[in-house]
């Protein structure tokens, strides 16, 4: 049995999840999922990066401590896996005592090693990626990946790693292995810039509390990113002060795969490598940099306010059928572009109409053609014996003779045989698929499987066949070849649809689970047992409704929706008329994005008696709102207060001044007072209004 260890990238915790996390988590599991069907020792790291300028910032926005902040954004993380079904071996936290302890051996084992030392940093830094950029990043002075915000000018006394020693190193490994960083074209993209020269890095800091102490200086602390890369080995059991004495480490490390966004790839394939070659540890084999899932071709963010909520996505389609859109829509490796709309067409077609139709139409007929029993067909070859031993027919839906298999290729006509064909070639493809992260073209070697059967049915026509007592051999053998095939599609989706392949299993009457078969159980015909009664169910994928489909998810099909607007999950637009009596849709209030926020400074507007301009924050950005209710209350007491607002309307010119958004507010029925809509106690900024 060979060991396969994969890891994630860890979330920041300064926010909730939104889809692009889970997309790169269901990836993983479904690479997980594949190599336990295959038979290896799987362990599937994943978790949180908690040591971060900005957690420790929001934390005190909402009164608390970090950690508290962290234990309970740790919880909305695993909630959002649970509900997605990633079912990954061990959720590691940078604040663990493992890891903790992991990260200062390292440190002290490269300083022994002579690859740190103390310096001034001078820079520029982005607070929401934890990263020091130089002048050249910068984009209009802002960070490409986090327009919004501006960075901040740090100048402090740091630790400095020795990144530039490695450099031949580097190029050398990655030219030798071209396997280590993947796809391709992030090959290429990380070589360019090693060639392009390897400057030092600042390794901790020195006016930031939140973090590991440095162990050579408990002064500072080590820096949020040499912390987070380091959770790999802690999470292979490197930490407690074992090191490599440690059983586990040594069986798990090196990994195998790495999975992480392509916006960190350089971190991965060339800081992370250098860290552990100073640390004379072994490199992981494959780092593979993932595209990002976009909205109308803008990325996923969480500071520009840009989301999609994937547990809402799960509550309102399943989380079967959004594991399958990510996956088959997108080419891994490759951007995408979401929208709902695309969502339930892939539902409808694939799910519904494909497999769901294919289940359906055949436990069906097994039910009225054959008494919902699948017998065994006759022309067989005994296990390990010589072909062309044949059994007398007993009664239909008894089990034949033990160690019956079906032949191959020799039992009914050529379209008997294509399907078969068909499947054997599928089963060899999807393999050869899945072990390149070729995840969506995997999927595609499946679903011609299930188109063919479907077509197998329509040829073959088993309504006709029953109709006949003398057919009733070709009855019984296109129905166990119908069951074998969905035997074998609920063995090859399971990892992507989990939910759906158990469903299937059940219906079929099978003990166990398709994860339990294995994949090696695909690679014969005829694991399907004669004799079982199926049990026919209700639709696993029911189709959605027509009325519901005129629905567009905002910013995606619609008009493309201003930075920091929020898509949410279910948000299908315009979702047809309002309905009887000026009556709206779940869909429609869906797009409605209504969030707290804090009210920094409130001025005045000059000239205009009843408008004022408020400085807010709707969690971690900083917005500019003018508001009619100077004749209600003075700039002085709306500073500090939580208030209200509609996140996601589109901005609009007020006396000049550019609005934001919308605060809420309530008028009395004969409008001569107001009151600011307010959170009964304080949530912090940024908290959602549901």
């Amino acid at each position: 049995m060979a060991k396969f260890f994969l890891t994630t990238a860890i979330d920041y915790v300064n926010a909730e999840p939104h889809l692009g996390h889970a997309y790169e988590k269901i990836a993983a599991d479904v690479i997980a999922r594949f190599h336990r069907l295959a038979g290896d020792d799987t362990f599937f790291l994943t978790g949180t990066d908690e040591h971060s300028l900005n957690v420790a910032r929001r934390a005190q926005e909402e009164g608390l401590t970090p950690k508290e902040f962290c234990d309970r954004m740790v919880a909305a993380f695993q909630r959002a896996w649970e509900v997605l079904d990633i079912r990954y071996d061990r959720f590691i936290r940078t604040t663990d005592e493992d890891h903790v302890a992991t990260v200062q051996e390292i440190v002290r084992r490269i300083n022994e090693h002579g690859y740190i030392y103390q310096g001034t940093y001078a820079g520029w830094y982005c607070v929401s990626c934890e990263k020091f950029l130089n002048e050249s990043d910068l984009v209009e002075g802002r960070c490409p990946l986090h327009p919004t915000r501006k960075v901040e000018w740090v100048e402090e006394p740091n630790y400095y790693f020795a990144l530039s020693k490695f450099q031949e190193r580097l190029l050398e490994h990655i030219e030798k292995h071209p396997e280590f960083v993947r796809p391709e074209s992030r090959r290429n993209e990380v070589l360019n810039r090693i060639r392009e020269g390897l400057q030092d890095i600042s390794i901790s800091r020195s006016t930031v509390d939140w973090g590991i102490p440095l162990p050579i200086d408990p002064n500072q602390v080590v820096y949020v990113w040499f912390d987070a890369l380091i959770n790999y080995v802690s999470g292979a059991g490197f930490g407690g002060g074992q090191g490599e004495k440690s059983g586990k480490f040594n069986y798990w490390w090196p990994a195998d795969l790495h999975i992480v966004g392509k916006d960190i790839t350089w971190f991965h394939c060339v800081i992370w490598p250098a860290i552990l070659m100073a640390a004379g540890l072994p490199l992981p084999r494959t780092v593979f940099g993932h595209g990002f899932i976009n909205v109308q071709g803008m990325r996923l963010s969480k500071s520009a306010g840009v989301v999609v909520d994937p547990i809402r996505l799960a509550e309102e389609y399943g989380s079967d059928a959004v594991r399958y859109y990510l996956m088959r829509e997108f080419s891994f490796g490759k951007d995408g572009d979401f929208s709902i709309a695309g969502l339930r067409d892939r539902y409808n077609a694939d799910l519904a109409n494909d497999l769901g139709n294919l289940l359906n139409r055949t436990l069906a007929m097994i039910d009225r053609f054959l008494g919902g029993v699948v017998s065994r067909p006759i022309e067989s070859a005994p296990v390990g014996g010589a072909a062309g031993v044949a059994e007398a027919p007993g009664p239909p839906g008894t089990v034949a003779a033990a160690g019956m298999l079906p032949q191959p290729d020799g039992a009914g006509d050529e379209r008997d045989r294509a399907l078969r064909r068909t499947v054997r070639e599928a089963v060899a493809n999807y393999r050869q698929r899945m072990e390149a992260l070729e995840l969506s073209e995997a999927l595609e070697a499946v679903w011609a499987v299930i188109d063919d059967a479907n077509k197998y049915i329509d040829e073959k026509a088993p309504w006709d066949l029953a109709k006949s007592r003398e057919r009733r051999g070709e009855l019984e053998l296109v129905m166990y070849q119908l069951a074998e095939t969905l035997r074998v599609v609920a063995i090859l989706v399971s990892p992507f649809i989990p939910k759906a392949a158990v469903g299937i299993w059940q219906q079929l009457g099978l003990a166990g689970a398709p994860a339990e078969a294995g994949l090696r159980s695909c690679e014969e015909w005829g694991g399907f047992p004669g004799g079982i009664r199926v049990r026919r169910g209700a639709p696993l994928f029911p189709r959605l409704e027509e009325e519901k489909e005129t629905g567009r998810a905002g910013g995606t099909d619609g008009e493309a929706g201003q930075a920091g607007t929020a898509v949410e999950a279910g948000e299908a637009g315009t979702a047809g008329e309002a309905g009887e009596a000026g009556l709206i849709t779940i869909e429609q209030f869906a797009q409605v994005e209504i969030r707290v926020a804090r009210v920094l400074a409130a001025e005045k507007v000059a000239g205009a008696d009843k408008l004022l301009r408020l400085d807010i924050d709707v969690g971690g950005e900083k917005r500019q709102i003018v508001a009619g209710i100077a004749k209600y209350y003075t700039p002085e007491e709306l500073v500090d207060k939580e208030i209200v607002v509609v996140a996601n309307l589109k901005p609009a010119k007020l006396r000049g001044l550019l609005s934001q958004g919308m605060l809420l507010a309530a008028t009395s029925p004969d409008g001569k007072s107001l009151a600011l809509i307010t959170p009964e106690r304080p949530v912090g900024a940024g908290a959602k209004v549901k």
